[in-house]
């Protein structure tokens, strides 16, 4: 039930309205008194990321050559591709090859990540007969029993049944954090619920967008999805 925005590239929750100038969807509410308090969530793209080999990465990511020449995928938006070909760091960061690490604006470090390969797009990652999560993630079990999504590719499932890692990390309850390799930490990430295999959306006879997706017109008059 997306909003499709007016300049096909972008769309909106349901309920907000594309605020195309300050690149924002706006949900304005009454209050009691009647005056508006306006709320702002990022403009969502209605695509996934496209690197130049025609591989993509997942929404949210950015397109960085790995050592082989091929595309790999950083999970930060706008990231910085590291020189070694292996590492990147988030957006006005810069890459610290010595220290193995980000060196953030104002003189903070953040441990970099390494790259993903890129992929062509491929069909929902399966968890069981009736459930599936998208492309790109990870079945993990939830603490009804149900299964639930990690947005990250062969991650860890914590045994809280809430939170999951990234590959070759630990899950540290007490800390509330991943455990990497080496001793650096990393936020953890919480599983969304899985869906029924209900098939995908379809946009017109040709074309389709996954289960859960908007179909939406992109400025090519081609259809585009919104997740």
């Amino acid at each position: 039930q997306a909003v499709c925005c007016s300049d096909g590239q972008h769309c909106c929750p349901q309920g907000t309205t594309c605020d195309l100038e300050r690149s924002t969807c706006t949900s304005t509410q009454r209050l009691a008194s009647s005056l508006p308090t306006a709320r702002t969530v990022p403009l969502c793209p209605a695509r996934d990321v496209k690197c130049a080999d025609g591989t993509r990465c997942l929404e949210g990511s950015t397109c960085c050559q790995l050592r082989s020449g091929a595309w790999g995928c950083c999970p930060w938006e706008e990231a910085v591709c590291c020189p070694d070909h292996v590492h990147c760091c988030p957006q006005g960061s810069t890459c610290d090859p010595e220290g193995g690490s980000c060196l953030m604006e104002g003189g903070g470090r953040r441990p970099w990540l390494r790259k993903s390969p890129a992929r062509s797009r491929g069909g929902d990652v399966r968890c069981d007969e009736e459930t599936s999560c998208p492309d790109g993630n990870t079945c993990c079990r939830l603490s009804s029993g149900a299964w639930g999504c990690c947005p990250l590719e062969q991650a860890v499932c914590c045994p809280d049944h809430v939170h999951c890692c990234p590959q070759g990390s630990t899950c540290d309850p007490e800390g509330g954090s991943c455990l990497m390799e080496g001793g650096g930490r990393r936020p953890w990430l919480r599983k969304s619920p899985a869906r029924s295999r209900g098939g995908d959306v379809r946009c017109d006879e040709e074309t389709s967008c996954p289960d859960g997706n908007t179909c939406c017109r992109l400025s090519s008059g081609a259809w585009g999805c919104c997740p």
